[in-house]
């Protein structure tokens, strides 16, 4: 979306090499990941176009550090009739974060933007998959590939991506990424995760095994160090190539429409919560910083049990 706008006709030279320091700085300073600066990128340049249009004029460094709450606002407010409360939220942020860094560096002076109350978002609870869901999604990837001999390969890779999301608990890019190297150990997975943190996973046995079925017959060749889930023509599996078949195995079972990739993730905490597992190693499991963010499964797996309960209690 950020390649959708330009600042350059609308912002001195010094602002837009402003904008560059602080993009590097979240890149090599902050380690944020592709996805996340292309967010920041939109958010702040798409507030630059919004003081454009309003002051219809090239904006200079003066400009913005002559803001003030009823700036901030007034551009809020020209959000809300097309963007929701978290999209809302995530652009006051980008901003939060753009200011005080120019504040930080003496780039510019303006604190103004501290004023401005973040909009409310509420948490959706994550949605996890039933088991038995699981399951049916496993057979039917046999079904959407016709389980023919040429396709075997491809079979054995989307089930082997299934298990190693739901069996350890992984991100979907963190699932994309493993390579040769971080399965060396039979027991354990080293997974590279949010903002290149490391952490270690325990590996099932049934996991390895279909990771090991899928590698046994790929057709391509894949070194020590490369992703091992490759796509038809032997380039990097990507997360849309894998969200569309999930799509098509969702339609076709007639499941929710939260049956996404990263639903499978959720559904490792839900299940592991079930058994009695407790929160600070699934905390660690799944690469949470803060064990709050965990657990909001524990309000899930409540109504998983009251659900049970008043689905046989009224039988």
């Amino acid at each position: 979306m950020s390649e959708a706008i330009s600042i350059e006709n609308k912002c001195s030279e010094e602002i837009v090499l402003l904008t560059d320091k602080f993009f590097r700085f979240l890149s090599a300073e902050k380690r944020y990941s592709l996805h996340t600066l292309n967010s920041y990128r939109t958010d702040i340049f798409y507030f630059l176009d919004f003081l454009f249009k309003l002051k219809e004029k090239t904006l200079e460094k003066n400009d913005l550090e002559n803001l003030n709450i009823r700036s901030f606002r007034s551009w809020l407010a020209s959000r809300i009739e097309n963007h929701d409360n978290s999209s809302n939220a995530r652009a006051v942020s980008s901003l939060r974060s753009f200011f005080k860094f120019c504040n930080e560096n003496n780039l510019i002076n303006n604190q103004e933007i501290r004023k401005l109350k973040t909009p409310k978002i509420s948490k959706s609870l994550p949605k996890a998959v039933d088991e038995i869901d699981i399951k049916k999604i496993l057979e039917e990837i046999n079904n959407l590939y016709k389980n023919s001999s040429e396709n075997l390969w491809k079979i054995k890779r989307d089930e082997a991506l299934l298990i190693l999301i739901y069996g350890c608990g992984l991100r979907i890019s963190e699932a994309l990424a493993v390579n040769k190297k971080a399965l060396e150990n039979n027991q354990t997975l080293i997974v590279s995760g949010k903002g290149k943190k490391q952490r270690m996973v325990p590996i099932l046995s049934v996991v390895k095994e279909k990771i090991d079925e899928y590698l046994k017959i790929c057709p391509f060749v894949i070194d020590r160090e490369t992703p091992i889930f490759l796509g038809s023509k032997g380039k990097t599996y990507t997360r849309r190539d894998f969200s569309n078949i999930i799509q098509r195995i969702r339609q076709n079972l007639g499941l929710p429409k939260t049956t996404t990739p990263h639903a499978f993730r959720h559904s490792f905490a839900t299940h592991l919560l079930s058994a009695g597992g407790d929160l600070r190693t699934i905390q660690e499991l799944l690469g949470h910083e803060s064990l709050s963010t965990t657990q909001r499964y524990t309000k899930i797996d409540k109504e998983r049990l009251i659900n049970s309960y008043e689905k046989f209690h009224l039988r």
